[in-house]
């Protein structure tokens, strides 16, 4: 290296010795690299042996524990489903039966004037026509009492009825 009078490098020597700085660092880097590697290949190495182990013991100790489980949560929301199912057959025979029954008593109390019979016939042709038994019908003096009930199988094997009540007649003031 050429020096100056004061002890400095010329210009022409710092291209080289930034070069060799650099092939300095590459190598060091290339030695980071290959220590890298070999510290994945014996971690992947471990990890394999791990697996095997673990893939003997498992073998021996797996008995189907999560099936049963999986087919334990599956009967639940099987069962679940069932019950909503049974519950809004339940709500739609007694909203079906409320229905019957208002419409029973609005039509019994339109013939209140002609007596019992023709009221109550009437009624029952409404009742039936919106799918209730009538079990009831009275008069009241012109109001009209009317009890009908639909019956409803929500489960196999499980039958309920439902039944309601309803009055119709002037409005008094």
């Amino acid at each position: 290296a050429t020096r100056i009078a004061d002890g400095r490098r010329s210009a022409t020597d710092r291209p080289a010795e930034a070069a060799r700085g650099t092939a300095e660092a590459v190598r060091r880097t290339a030695e980071a690299v290959r220590g890298t590697a070999e510290a994945v290949r014996g971690t992947a190495e471990a990890v394999r042996r791990s697996a095997e182990v673990a893939g003997a013991t498992a073998a021996v100790v797996d008995r189907g524990g999560a099936t049963v489980c999986l087919l334990a949560v599956g009967l639940v929301f099987v069962m679940v489903g069932l019950f909503g199912a049974a519950v809004g057959a339940a709500r739609t025979a007694r909203q079906q039966a409320r229905v019957a029954a208002d419409f029973g008593a609005l039509a019994g109390a339109g013939q209140a004037l002609d007596g019992d019979g023709p009221a109550c016939r009437r009624a029952t042709e409404i009742a039936e026509s919106n799918g209730a038994r009538l079990t009831g019908c009275r008069l009241d003096g012109l109001d009209v009492l009317v009890t009908a009930e639909v019956t409803v199988t929500p489960l196999p094997g499980l039958t309920r009825v439902a039944a309601v009540t309803a009055r119709a007649g002037p409005v008094r003031g």
